[in-house]
């Protein structure tokens, strides 16, 4: 399990330019800080891709549990994705409208294959190391971030992923009773 976490997190880390190369730093001062507009950019493919997948648990999943936490998802990050949108046009940068091919490559791709219990295993596990992921982003773009709506924006996203953090953690505790 822990193999497996750790090559998600690496996978979700290659999406970032600025940070990939720093992936291995010890402190989050080590990392490069990034762009606002690479963290829009960032930010855009998490609504995203977390949508998309929150729709597919409708069809794929076989729990009730994570059908329900990935409906919660697709509407607060389709949500999030227009918060963005309007924080992106205050700061005049540009958002992404379509998932990127890394993503469809190396997430979309693979999870659309998976069905039942499977599909909630792996869908758990890529919740967890996502958010875990967009977390660290979004806190160190709330200190550092050079546009005030951006940084606005990226505060009041992160109490929304930490629910997010929490749910998926608290799935894969259920799920290993």
């Amino acid at each position: 399990m822990k193999r497996l976490f750790c090559a998600v997190c690496c996978l979700s880390l290659a999406s970032i330019p600025a940070l990939a190369q720093h992936h291995h730093a010890t402190t989050a001062s080590a990392k490069a800080p990034m762009t606002d507009q690479q963290f829009v950019d960032f930010a855009a493919q998490t609504d995203m891709v977390e949508s998309n997948l929150g729709q597919l648990t409708q069809d794929a999943a076989k729990s009730q549990a994570v059908k329900d936490y990935g409906k919660m998802l697709d509407t607060d990050h389709t949500s999030d994705y227009d918060q963005l949108k309007d924080a992106a046009q205050q700061a005049s940068l540009t958002v992404p409208n379509a998932i990127d091919t890394e993503h469809n490559k190396a997430l979309i791709g693979p999870m659309h294959k998976l069905k039942g219990a499977a599909f909630d295993h792996k869908y758990i596990a890529e919740m967890i190391a996502g958010h875990t992921k967009a977390i660290a982003v979004y806190k160190q773009e709330a200190q550092e971030a050079q546009n005030q709506a951006i940084k606005s924006y990226a505060e009041t996203a992160l109490p929304v992923l930490q629910k997010h953090l929490d749910g998926a953690k608290d799935l894969l505790k259920n799920k290993s009773k």
